[in-house]
């Protein structure tokens, strides 16, 4: 993609999510970086001045807590998690507030976990509360509910949180800031020959291959969280930028249309916001293994999901409960609204739909997901 594609992409864009990583935000866990913090407040405000909207999802308060509590390693019991996020939250969002009050901008503190995005009622209210706050010029600061999170709930990541925000909001494009350059062609750490990818399709299945790794320390993400953040990004045709946050002005430079790290463009078309919230959902109650033919069928052919399709059900689930279509080999395929609970779906897993009503005892929907209520992965 050509330098000046890359400017009519991003300088078209309106409302923004930037991420910004752990390590970034406490100086590779020494503490609050307040020099960081204030360079990225007094970009945004600059951005907040031009007509951008502009939503900080920000890690940082499990490390912060951590420096403050004097401990050296990121523990792995979730309730010294959770307090470690409870210490660190406190001065994460006070420094944010400080820096932002330098240039009469407010900040506001919005706490999410997975179920508040994956329960519909209260992803709308999240929705309306962060688009009010931006039209009151408000600069929401965001950040996974740490305190309260457990291993079922949690997002697992802030660059996922980031790519959910993004769809939330409907947001034009998602900024992750990171301590490397953007993604390359292999790890530079470890090749030398690894070259700087400067522009993708988000989504290209070749990307995981180069992201794979773990991330540091102190975060929870790798590349490949932010690859995979840029593809669920793309469902609400949402652009992203993976880009270091050492780089000066970076936001202000890219908004100018400057090509800086990777850039990982959008489809033209978004998904509708019920698809949406379906590919939302990180959690799901119940499990669909599908085989070949489904799966032509359901990516292919746009046709619904059959129960003649469906080889396995695991998980308890009622009608109407979000689950997840995966292949033999355990590859996420999609998401859907389940016409039918996991007993039923046992019972007539891989049988023909007139068959339902005799395995049954009464009749039901042909499809075991309808084509509306499924969204691809």
């Amino acid at each position: 993609m050509s330098g000046s594609t890359i400017k009519t992409v991003l300088t078209g864009c309106r409302r923004i999510v930037v991420k910004v990583g752990s390590s970034l935000v406490t100086n590779q866990g020494a503490g609050l970086d307040l020099k960081a913090l204030g360079n990225w407040a007094r970009q945004i405000a600059a951005l907040n001045g031009k007509g951008y909207e502009v939503v900080l999802v920000s890690s940082g308060a499990i490390a912060e807590g951590m420096q403050r509590l004097g401990w050296t390693s990121r523990p792995v019991a979730i309730h010294e998690l959770q307090a470690a996020a409870a210490v660190g939250q406190m001065g994460l969002v006070q420094a944010y507030e400080s820096c932002f009050r330098h240039h009469d901008l407010h900040a506001a503190q919005v706490l999410l976990t997975h179920a508040d995005l994956a329960d519909r009622e209260r992803y709308l209210n999240a929705r309306a509360t962060l688009t009010t706050l931006l039209s009151l010029r408000v600069i929401p600061i965001i950040n996974e509910n740490d305190t309260v999170v457990t291993d079922e709930i949690k997002f697992g990541d802030n660059d996922t949180l980031g790519a959910l925000v993004t769809n939330l909001i409907d947001a034009d494009a998602l900024v992750i800031l990171t301590d490397q350059s953007g993604l390359f062609t292999a790890d530079p750490r470890k090749d030398p020959s690894a070259t700087l990818v400067a522009s993708a399709q988000a989504g290209d299945a070749s990307l995981e291959a180069m992201a794979g790794g773990a991330g540091s320390a102190i975060g929870r993400g790798g590349m490949l969280t932010k690859i995979l953040a840029a593809k669920r990004a793309a469902a609400s045709c949402a652009h992203t930028v993976i880009a270091s946050g050492h780089e000066p002005d970076v936001l202000l430079h890219l908004f100018e249309g400057v090509a800086i790290g990777t850039l990982l463009t959008a489809p033209a078309l978004p998904l509708a916001a019920r698809k949406q919230w379906l590919a939302g959902h990180l959690q799901v109650t119940g499990r669909l293994v599908l085989d070949q033919g489904a799966i032509k069928a359901l990516r292919s052919d746009g046709k619904s999901l059959l129960p003649i399709g469906v080889k396995q059900v695991s998980g308890e689930f009622g009608r109407g409960s979000v689950v997840a279509c995966v292949s033999e080999q355990g590859t996420d395929i999609a998401r859907g609204l389940v016409n039918y609970n996991s007993d039923e779906a046992v019972r007539i897993a891989g049988r023909a739909s007139q068959d339902i009503a005799t395995l049954l005892g009464y009749g039901g929907d042909a499809e075991i997901i309808h084509r509306d209520n499924l969204v691809l992965l």
